[in-house]
């Protein structure tokens, strides 16, 4: 069936296009080993072989370089170390390297690993966070700045983008990730592998990208972290496939295989998808490593008996290299010696190591990256901190606003700030931090002081997010005296007499920076009881209350959401989270931040999609008909897929098709007209769905295919232009990519539950597609209305 389709797919052109999709380095780049590779394979011994593969770590996340002693560099002299993780630093990576090069026999560079995920010393927004900018620049610039401070560090490898796909905001590590739509995850992905990568690996200021995790960990069950995946062949093409594929496509250098089995087989040990799908049908060439100490844990999966037999599993699954296991430098001698036809499978893993840091210039310029006095310029520059307010600005995304009490009154005079993560500068840098420090921080009082110059701000922390048994209140402003410890019941009764002094509350909960990440997984995603209990104590003073959420994961809050006029999401902003919620807050800047996963009603409603199936009894409000919903939540989400809102208003009008019959390979062009009616400038995300009516198999009720975030000057109009082409609605099937004929349902609006135009074409034939439908770009413009 593979054979079929390459012959199908080479019959119709379709893997020429396959190649160029997101430009700049390709994935198949390295169609065979160089002349400098093939000679260091054939002067290696076996040791020297396995040594490539072995990746270990140098120190811990919180205490890097912590590992390094005298048995560690004698290991590297020997060649057993192709990498390390965990290490950073130019002058220590500079004298790592340097014993790689100068004192091994074959003088083969080291590569250095870390999680640089949304930076490095300049922390970003978390990515989900910058998931809900729907700005493909921005995630490209953001990466670029962290491949600056990370190679400047002597770091030449990083694990990200994460492009896994999550619906089960239970899954700690959804904040990790760009939500839970494939065409957004897919273009996000380009952009994260072009900025980290640039233009040439060897540039000293690119780093390795690594696409992870190979494949559907964001399905696990339950949203438990770790657990099975038992996703359809279907699913599993058409959702958590694309991003990868789009990664692919980018040129990234490496990719991650998952904890997670599917159907029973480890993505460590699953040749069909990773040297199958993966290396052989999309001619994948980059570099590919395990998760953390996932090759040894073969054995928790019951489908190795041995040490022996989990290494070779993992070889032949197509794992290049082992990530702190040390399984693989222990036992696949033994198992290449029992078995000769593991060879051929060690050199192929060897030569991907080996060309990826040909690839990067280390042969070449081993100590580009391990310079001292570029290190210490480049962290945390002006330029730097200045994008990150940016990013943390363009993040925010408002979810409820009842008599436009946002933006803040230049009126107000007395603002009561109340919750713990108003002060808590830990929190804003998210789970992965990098080198980021708690000291970068700008939070939010502060800024809020600067900004509002004629207010003045009290504050009471209340209940912490992990309520605490003893709860700490200041006084925010000049003159506050320092901290005293309280009980509960005092530091309840304290924020409800703040409040009840101030002409507006800021109410800031959510969760602290530990409860989302791996291993985070929880059953409950609402506020803690304590939380919950100080929402509604202040919201029943009568005040006016502005809810700032800062969070890593969707959460059930139907009361806040009931009860509160505003609601501001703020996620983890990195470390300019204080002036660019100040900025939103005040109104220097209209949000424009939309949702990239959906809000459930209940920690009991998820998993959810906006992109489900219809059902033969589809969802009703009528509680006398049967139909696919709970009896005790309404059918729709709290807070929608794509929404936000703006202190702009924006009309949309004139939708118009290019043509309403479109040839399988043809292409039709969808305007529209938006104006933003208000006297306020402003960005509106316009959003491009489709669906497929009628098939072969039931079709999702909505699929994104297109958006365009845009700014807008008051009063301005402009004509926004997306090309759609029919591969962009193929369906997967057991040939593969199939387009169907007929008509093909187009929905432009501000969220997947704010349409605001509608039309249709129709494709006039069946046709066949070699790339995963939502992985495909869209292509989009704008120009000015008079």
């Amino acid at each position: 069936m593979l054979l079929k389709r390459l012959r199908l797919a080479l019959a119709t052109g379709l893997i020429g296009l396959a190649v160029s999709i997101g430009g700049g380095v390709t994935a198949q780049a390295v169609d065979a080993p160089s002349p400098r590779v093939r000679a260091l394979l054939e002067r290696m011994t076996l040791d020297e072989k396995i040594g490539q593969l072995n990746q270990i770590p140098g120190g811990r996340q919180r205490a890097l370089n912590s590992r390094l002693d005298a048995a560690a560099l004698e290991r590297v002299r020997r060649g057993e170390i192709g990498s390390f993780l965990h290490v950073a630093g130019a002058a220590q990576i500079r004298e790592l390297q340097r014993i790689a090069v100068e004192e091994s026999r074959l003088g083969i560079p080291l590569l250095f690993g870390m999680d640089v995920v949304h930076g490095y010393r300049t922390l970003f927004p978390v990515p989900l966070a910058l998931a809900a900018s729907w700005d493909p620049g921005l995630m490209e610039q953001t990466a670029r700045v962290a491949a600056v401070e990370a190679t400047a560090a002597g770091l030449n490898w990083t694990f990200s983008p994460m492009v896994d796909i999550a619906r089960d905001p239970r899954w700690g590590r959804v904040v990790e990730g760009p939500g839970e739509d494939p065409y957004l995850g897919s273009i996000l992905a380009t952009a994260q592998v072009r900025g980290y990568q640039g233009t040439s690996l060897a540039d000293p200021g690119s780093i390795l990208a690594t696409a992870k995790h190979f494949v559907g960990y964001g399905a696990a069950e339950g949203g438990r972290d770790y657990d099975s995946a038992d996703i359809s062949d279907r699913t599993l093409h058409e959702v958590y496939l694309p991003p990868f594929y789009a990664a692919a496509s980018a040129g990234a250098g490496s990719m991650m295989t998952a904890f997670n089995d599917i159907g029973g087989v480890p993505l460590t040990a699953h040749p069909a998808l990773v040297r199958g799908l993966l290396r052989e049908q999309w001619g994948y060439q980059g570099l590919i490593v395990s998760d953390w100490n996932a090759i040894p844990e073969l054995l928790n999966h019951g489908v190795a008996a041995t040490p022996q037999e989990a290494g070779a599993l993992a070889l032949r699954g197509g794992v290049d290299m082992d990530m702190a296991g040390n399984l693989y430098s222990a036992h696949l001698k033994g198992a290449v010696e029992a078995d000769p036809t593991l060879l051929p499978l060690l050199d192929q893993a060897v030569i991907a190591v080996l060309t990826a840091k040909e690839r990067l210039g280390l042969f070449a310029a081993p100590y580009a990256r391990a310079d001292p006095a570029r290190e210490a310029a480049a962290m945390l520059t002006p330029e730097h901190r200045a994008l990150a307010r940016e990013a943390a600005r363009r993040s925010i995304v408002l979810l409820k606003n009842e008599g436009d009490l946002l933006p803040l009154a230049t009126t107000a005079r007395r603002i009561a700030i109340i919750g713990a993560l108003a002060e808590d500068a830990n929190s804003s840098l998210g789970s992965w931090r990098a080198q980021g420090k708690v000291e970068d921080v700008r939070p939010l009082i502060p800024a809020l002081r600067e900004a509002l110059p004629q207010a003045t701000f009290t504050y009471a922390q209340g209940y912490r997010p992990e309520a605490a048994p003893t709860i700490a209140v200041t006084a925010a402003g000049e003159g506050a005296q320092g901290v005293r410890e309280v009980s509960d019941a005092e530091a309840l009764a304290e924020a409800v007499a703040t409040a009840n002094a101030a002409d507006l509350v800021l109410l800031v909960v959510g969760e602290h920076f530990d409860r989302s990440g791996e291993a985070r997984s929880y059953t409950d995603i609402g506020l803690s009881a304590a939380q919950d209990a100080l929402a509604a104590a202040v919201l029943d003073t009568g005040k006016p209350v502005v809810v700032i959420l800062m969070n890593g994961r969707p959460l059930a809050i139907p009361e806040l959401a009931r009860r509160a006029p505003a609601i501001l999401e703020t996620w983890f902003l990195g470390v300019e989270s204080g002036p660019a919620i100040a900025d939103i807050l005040t109104g220097r800047a209209s949000p424009g931040g939309r949702l990239p996963t959906g809000f459930p009603r209940a920690s009991g409603a998820a998993p959810l999609t906006y992109a489900h199936l219809p059902t033969g009894r589809p969802a009703s409000e009528d509680l006398a008909r049967d139909t696919a919903r709970y009896r005790d939540q309404p059918i729709t989400p709290l807070f929608a897929f794509g929404h936000g809102l703006s202190y702009g208003r924006f009309d949309y009008s004139d939708l118009r098709l290019s043509q309403t019959e479109v040839a399988p390979d043809g292409r039709v062009e969808i305007s529209v007209t938006v104006r933003n009616t208000s006297s306020v400038a402003a960005d509106e995300v316009v959003q491009l769905y489709v669906r497929d009516p009628v098939a072969a198999i039931a079709r999702p009720v909505q699929e994104l295919r297109g958006f365009r975030r845009v700014a807008f000057a008051p009063g301005e109009a402009k004509r926004i232009r997306f090309i759609l082409t029919p591969a962009q609605v193929a369906l997967w099937s057991e040939d593969g990519w199939r387009i169907t004929s007929g008509e093909i349902q187009v929905m432009v609006g501000a969220s997947s539950a704010d349409i605001r135009a509608r039309t249709a074409f129709t494709v006039t034939s069946d046709g066949v597609s070699a790339i995963p439908a939502a992985a495909i770009p869209t292509s989009s413009s704008e120009e000015p209305v008079s």
